[in-house]
């Protein structure tokens, strides 16, 4: 991981990866705001591999503060599979995997943050393209999130527009109390095949939650 992390190069795409012909994220945004896209996120957004087949994603943990509160929900969520962050560690490696999932006609996501002591949090969830928006995150337990996207500052964003309860095909909003606020995820790039992660969560009444920061590249083949 930190030959990946602290080289210079670009990664090359695996043999298996077919660029350029996913349309699914830009037909989420108007052409006008895809155009607004650096070259290297649109093309990591429009890269798509064959069912069960996985891009990895390797970087390191430069920023993590909750707040108090922020704190202890993001250790209560821990019921419905730990969707958010746990540690306050920086410094340490983490790992995204993204897997094609043919039946769904979404991605599966895997992320593994190490820890300076103990075993990593390893967090799973589901990009779907479905929902009243279009796209939604599905975490587990029926619980599920839906999420607009957005190019600001010529990054991509990605933000909570409601959570809910998934059960078949029905959808039962969640009350306030039980959700964490705005959620907000920037995808952007850095240059020289890099790009940040930023994750941020804010309550409408405790306010800044949980912020994390990483960078990373993609892993060479």
């Amino acid at each position: 991981m930190t030959s990946a992390r602290l080289s210079g190069c670009n990664a090359s795409p695996s043999t298996h990866t077919r660029l350029l012909d996913d349309r699914r994220f830009r037909a989420l945004l108007s052409d006008e705001d895809w155009g607004r896209l650096p070259l290297a996120t649109w093309r990591r957004f429009s890269k798509r591999v064959a069912d069960g087949d996985s891009v990895v994603y390797v970087g390191v943990v430069d920023e993590i503060s909750f707040s108090d509160i922020g704190w202890w929900f993001a250790q209560a969520a821990r019921v419905i599979g730990g969707p958010l962050p746990t540690g306050r560690d920086t410094g340490v490696p983490i790992i995204v995997t993204v897997t094609e999932d043919a039946a769904t006609g979404g991605q599966t996501w895997t992320r593994i943050c190490a820890r300076k002591r103990g075993f990593p949090q390893v967090i799973h969830s589901a990009k779907r393209f479905a929902g009243p928006t279009g796209l939604e995150e599905y975490v587990g337990f029926g619980v599920c999130m839906a999420l607009r996207i957005a190019v600001e500052d010529q990054a991509l964003t990605f933000r909570s527009a409601g959570y809910g309860l998934q059960l078949g095909r029905l959808w039962i909003p969640l009350p306030h109390w039980l959700t964490p606020g705005d959620l907000t995820v920037t995808h952007r790039d850095l240059g020289e095949g890099a790009f940040r992660f930023t994750l941020d969560v804010i309550h409408p009444r405790y306010g800044a939650l949980i912020h994390q920061s990483a960078t990373f590249r993609e892993a060479v083949s």
